[in-house]
């Protein structure tokens, strides 16, 4: 049984670090999904071991934002912050900035990834429309949304799952988060603006192409979406009530629509990313039973990579989020975060660990991919040139952060 445990595990990881596997249409998801079903055929965890390995607070509270940005979506709201962003008549600096901080803020709330893909398209067209090198806006777009979704326990999936498992207080997690992204996201815009200093204006002829329709701005979907998000915000700060219930009746409050089809907000739902977290949860709940998850842990303990202390925390998160993803990094480290800090740590780094490279979070690929279809190419240097001292910076800050607060 460990051996077919470790032998599908092993696949399923290779899987995460080549993005499938060769010679098969496989993405991640489905090398997850293939991996649990395998421990299932094989009989080594049954349909219901299988089931009770998931962890469905977390499953649920990652549906219900989802559902609640389908309807700032569908709403109109994104299309309309990015337009306005464009469109604000300031210095190329002062436009950096509204980015990075609206971009952060609205990623704290409604996801990394779904900010970066409702806004990319907008804000690379008004930056060409004005004349200016969409390069640093859009580099600021990914970067500040993956920052900004470090700040709260529902910013990005990672911090869900580790919010829901570890029971992490909503506020205290916030209070223990905001200073080292707020200085991050200081630091990403300094950085930004002095290696563009002087270089603003595009020198290339790029000619804004044809944007897909954006959707006009219905204030009253917006502003019940937005309700919602309030609501739900206060109850996380103010009460105890379960996080994943709570969320979930907030959209299904949503679904109730006149105006808005079920089938419509739903088919805003990465079910692809639902799916790769059953599949996960499944094959790492197998690979745990074994107890080979405990002593890779103690071995790395004896051989002076403690994970329970805050230095090797950090590396390994770091080091693991650029090779096989956030999510999957996460779900390896979680059974070794035992210490009051692991929780808050192991959120902080492995989502500012995403800017370091192009392929260390999906919303770095959602913004590349936006910008290509606008003719602009913004290669992996061009990033890495932006993401290491980013990623640098502000795990620095972090670390500092926690090592004050364990020495006061």
């Amino acid at each position: 049984m460990t051996t077919t445990a470790l032998a599908v595990f092993a696949v399923v990881y290779v899987g995460m670090i080549l993005g499938g596997l060769p010679f098969l249409q496989l993405d991640r998801t489905g090398v997850a999904l293939l991996g649990a079903i395998a421990l299932v055929a094989t009989g080594q965890v049954t349909p219901e071991q299988a089931a009770r390995a998931v962890h469905l607070p977390t499953l649920l509270l990652l549906f219900s934002f989802m559902v609640i940005s389908a309807q700032m979506r569908l709403g109109g709201f994104y299309d309309w912050a990015a337009a306005r962003i464009a469109a604000l008549a300031v210095p190329p600096p002062m436009l950096l900035a509204a980015v990075i901080a609206v971009a952060a803020a609205l990623a704290a709330v409604f996801s990394n990834d779904v900010v970066c893909l409702a806004m990319a398209p907008v804000l690379a067209d008004g930056c060409l429309r004005r004349k200016l090198d969409p390069t640093p806006f859009l580099l600021a777009l990914a970067c500040a949304a993956n920052i900004g979704s470090a700040a709260t326990l529902i910013g990005n999936p990672q911090n869900m799952l580790i919010g829901q498992v570890l029971r992490l207080p909503f506020g205290v997690y916030l209070q223990q988060a905001i200073f080292p992204v707020a200085l991050s996201l200081l630091a990403l815009w300094a950085i930004l603006a002095w290696q563009t200093r002087g270089r603003w204006h595009s020198t290339r002829a790029i000619e804004p192409r044809e944007v897909a329709a954006t959707t006009p701005l219905d204030r009253w979907q917006t502003a019940k979406g937005l309700a919602i998000a309030g609501a739900l915000l206060a109850a996380f700060l103010g009460t105890d009530w379960p996080h994943d219930v709570v969320a979930l009746t907030g959209a299904g409050l949503l679904l109730l629509s006149r105006k808005l089809h079920s089938t419509a907000m739903l088919g805003q739902v990465d079910w692809e990313l639902l799916i790769l977290f059953i599949g996960l949860f499944v094959v790492n709940g197998a690979l745990q039973d074994t107890g080979l998850t405990a002593q890779a842990v103690q071995w790395l303990a004896t051989q002076g990579v403690p994970l329970t202390e805050p230095a090797p925390l950090i590396a390994t998160t770091l080091v693991l989020s650029n090779i096989v993803s956030n999510v999957p990094a996460v779900m390896l480290l979680l059974p070794a975060a035992t210490a009051p800090f692991s929780g808050p740590m192991l959120a902080l780094v492995s989502t500012l660990a995403g800017n370091l490279f192009i392929v260390g979070s999906i919303a770095n690929l959602i913004v590349i991919d936006a910008a290509r279809k606008q003719g602009i190419a913004i290669h992996w240097q061009q990033h890495l040139r932006v993401g290491l001292p980013v990623t640098a910076v502000s795990l620095a800050f972090t670390s500092a952060w926690f090592f004050a607060g364990r020495s006061a």
